[in-house]
């Protein structure tokens, strides 16, 4: 009996789609697009030699990730800097995050501190560089390998998308040259932490990291006139 081959059409339209997503994702990110801008499906479409469909679905894509808002009669509309998705992001990672180091810095082999190594390594080159393209991607990265054995993947995945989230705010943050000193810094001391089998303030000060982040973040979208909601001391050993 002959098998039906499997719709092929769908499979190309997802992999178009996922590969506008990530150019579209990126130049959000890096202001080619700023906040406020139009993003005509027809326009995309035809930069991109495509169809409207896999540009549609990347924006609704982009929507779900709150890059984008689609508005009724202007279409899709690059997301403005919101201090609330910056507090909503931060209360949400400063909870989780913690958690999952709690469970899986107690597992760390020598390789994977060597691998939290070399991604600080690339961070602080990144950072000298001025390479922006790489700050937040590097960001996510170091803090997903901390909770390499953490055991939730529900949080897992909870996180990969706040990190995904903070992306575009880590970069705003870290075009302050003292901010960039501080985020190597904090970096460094947490791996020497796990490495220390110091986890308890490991996961303290992780939290410290994080609030520490969203308070800067509140100074630098609120323009300096939002009050934060808590002032946390990030550093080591305090």
């Amino acid at each position: 009996m002959k098998t039906e081959e499997p719709m092929k059409a769908p499979l190309k339209h997802r992999t178009l789609s996922a590969a506008i997503v990530d150019q579209l994702r990126q130049s959000i990110l890096d202001g080619t697009y700023p906040a406020g801008s139009q993003l005509r499906q027809d326009a995309l479409g035809e930069a991109y030699g495509v169809s409207r469909i896999p540009v549609r679905e990347a924006l609704f894509q982009l929507e779900a990730e709150g890059l984008v808002r689609i508005v009724p009669q202007k279409g899709a509309i690059v997301s403005e800097l919101s201090l609330d998705e910056i507090n909503d992001v931060f209360d949400l990672r400063g909870i989780l995050e913690p958690r999952m180091l709690a469970q899986s810095a107690p597992r760390f082999s020598e390789a994977d501190l060597a691998g939290l190594d070399d991604i600080q390594k690339r961070f602080e080159k990144a950072i000298k560089a001025r390479n922006v393209s790489d700050w937040g991607q590097l960001n996510a990265e170091f803090h997903m390998a901390l909770y390499v054995h953490a055991r939730q993947p529900r949080t897992k995945a909870i996180v990969s998308a706040l990190l995904q989230t903070s992306d575009r705010y880590t970069r705003l943050q870290l075009s302050n040259t003292k901010s960039m000193g501080i985020a190597e810094k904090e970096h460094a001391h947490l791996i020497a932490l796990c490495r220390a089998r110091q986890i308890d303030e490991a996961c303290r000060f992780l939290q410290r990291h994080i609030e520490a982040v969203r308070a800067d973040l509140l100074k630098v979208v609120g323009g300096g006139s939002m009050a934060t909601r808590s002032k946390v001391d990030t550093r080591p050993g305090r």
